[in-house]
């Protein structure tokens, strides 16, 4: 109990550690990787165009320094019940951008949800390097297209240790390319397409403040609208109403939006419900907002802060919605040009560079006015060295000639210490050579000593010798023999006296 006890106390501390080193380090990072070209202070500038059938709307908008301001909206009109076709919007286009004096913004084409598929697909998580070839892989089996006929493009929605779930967006190329090639042929690049709900759903968030709802379009006979998750657009629906019963109809939204309200569960999202009424309202207001087990907010005109002065149409939400699409740096939009490329993006450095040189540059000063000041400090010095410099030799010269005197005083001192003299010698000899032993020639010569004389045994001499201090390596100089007539041995011993031969030899070194 104690361990388990004291295994989370300390899991508990290292948690708190962590959580506050992180609450440091976190805003610091953000600082030192923060780029000039970030979306919450550059500027930017964005045309986008939503088509709808007989209706083409064009909204043009700017960002900076995080603040969205639509400079202006168009409506035009085309056959009813079809869609406008490519050469009609790209001279459409070409005219608003003249009014909008809007050359040279980016363009975003927001094609209608039912040119497109949303779907939802889970792959292993073996795949995340290769997520994009995955999906281009499967896209035939995901959706109606192949990769070879599709634009399309995909967000991961949610990541585990098994999987990956992923929202891809698809629409046939062949109908979407004709639009494209009619800008290009009028001089207009295609920068982005995405689908109008997705354009819808940004301008709700941004209206309503919120990332997780059910939009809820209802028009005279029929109805479509989509699931957002994370400002993401994960699935979609539309329909018709089969009968003019206002229960039947209540039913049939009620059980659309609660498959999207399960899903969002799973999720767990807790979304709301926007709904915006086109033409005349089949359903009453009121009638929505206890049907749901769910907070409901409807759609007012008088909520949507882009009204432009003398413009009295319908308002455009798609366009508008696009616009802030790609103008928040927080929308989470698409891009099904991209065909699912997902575009690297590295860490800025630019404001650490400048961070950098800055500091760089105050340690320079900071280094250079020491300097500045040691110099001259230095060069004093030196002009008082110049004015001593003889006296300095003379110091200098009697130094030299003091350690020269000094080495050769220790020398001699240090061969003293190791040159036994002889007196103390022939003490030593006295005191170890035992009585019956009687020597008759002593020479000491350098570092050696030979001894002549009789003993009764010769051969116990010299361990006696190589005992004492004095002596070391004591051997037989020559052969001893027997002397009968003293009955004794003759010998001649040589040692070496201790200390001395190290001494010669440093002396001859130096």
């Amino acid at each position: 109990m104690a361990a388990n006890f004291n295994i989370r106390k300390i899991t508990s501390v290292t948690s708190a550690s962590t959580e506050r080193l992180k609450g440091i380090t976190e805003p610091l990072w953000k600082i030192l990787t923060f780029s000039p070209a970030d979306d919450t202070i550059s500027s930017g500038k964005i045309v986008s165009v939503s088509l709808e059938k007989g209706v083409m709307s064009v909204a043009y908008g700017s960002r900076f320094l995080s603040r969205v301001k639509i400079k202006g909206i168009r409506r035009y009109e085309f056959e009813e019940g079809k869609y406008p076709p490519p050469e009609g919007v790209a001279s459409s286009l070409s005219l608003a951008i003249n009014d909008f004096g809007a050359q040279g913004a980016s363009v975003s084409l927001c094609i209608p949800k039912a040119w497109a598929v949303i779907k939802t697909a889970e792959f292993p998580a073996t795949v995340k390097e290769s997520l994009v070839n995955a999906i281009s892989y499967e896209l035939d089996r995901i959706t109606p297209f192949s990769h070879e006929d599709a634009l399309y493009d995909f967000r991961v929605v949610k990541e585990s240790d098994n999987k990956i779930t992923v929202v891809i967006v698809a629409a046939r190329e062949d109908t979407v390319r004709p639009y494209i090639e009619a800008l290009k042929n009028n001089g207009i690049i295609t920068g982005k397409v995405n689908i109008s709900l997705s354009g819808t759903g940004a301008l709700f968030q941004y209206v309503y403040k919120t990332k997780d709802f059910i939009f809820l379009e209802i028009g005279k006979d029929s109805y479509e609208g989509g699931l957002f998750l994370d400002s993401l657009a994960n699935a979609a629906f539309t329909g018709n109403f089969d009968t003019d019963e206002e229960s039947s109809q209540m039913d049939s939204l009620k059980e659309r939006i609660g498959h999207l309200v399960s899903a969002a569960q799973k999720r767990s999202k807790s979304p709301s419900l926007v709904v915006l009424f086109r033409d005349r309202n089949p359903i009453p207001e009121d009638a929505l907002k206890p049907r749901f087990n769910l907070p409901v907010r409807i759609v007012n005109e008088s909520d949507i802060p882009f009204r432009q002065p003398g413009y009295h149409k319908e308002i455009p939400y798609s366009a508008i919605g696009g616009t802030l699409e790609s103008l928040l740096p927080y929308a989470n939009g698409l891009n099904l040009i991209r065909k699912g490329y997902q575009e690297k993006t590295r860490t800025p450095m630019t404001f650490t560079g400048v961070l950098v040189l800055v500091l760089l540059a105050v340690w320079v000063i900071y280094m250079l006015a020491p300097l500045r000041i040691e110099g001259k400090r230095l060069e004093e010095i030196e002009r008082q060295v110049q004015i001593r410099k003889e006296d300095v030799r003379k110091v200098e010269a009697l130094k030299e000639e003091i350690s020269r005197l000094e080495s050769e005083i220790s020398l001699i001192e240090e061969f003293k210490k190791s040159s036994p003299m002889s007196l103390d010698i022939l003490r030593e000899l006295t005191t170890i050579i035992p009585k019956n032993t009687w020597l008759t020639r002593v020479r000491i010569s350098g570092p050696a000593v030979n001894i002549e004389g009789y003993a009764a045994s010769a051969s116990t001499l010299l361990p006696k010798l190589e005992a004492s201090a004095y002596f070391k390596k004591a051997e037989f100089a020559s052969p001893t023999f027997r002397d009968t007539r003293m009955n004794a041995d003759r010998f001649n011993i040589k040692v070496e006296i201790e200390g001395i031969s190290q001494a010669m030899e440093k002396g001859k070194k130096q």
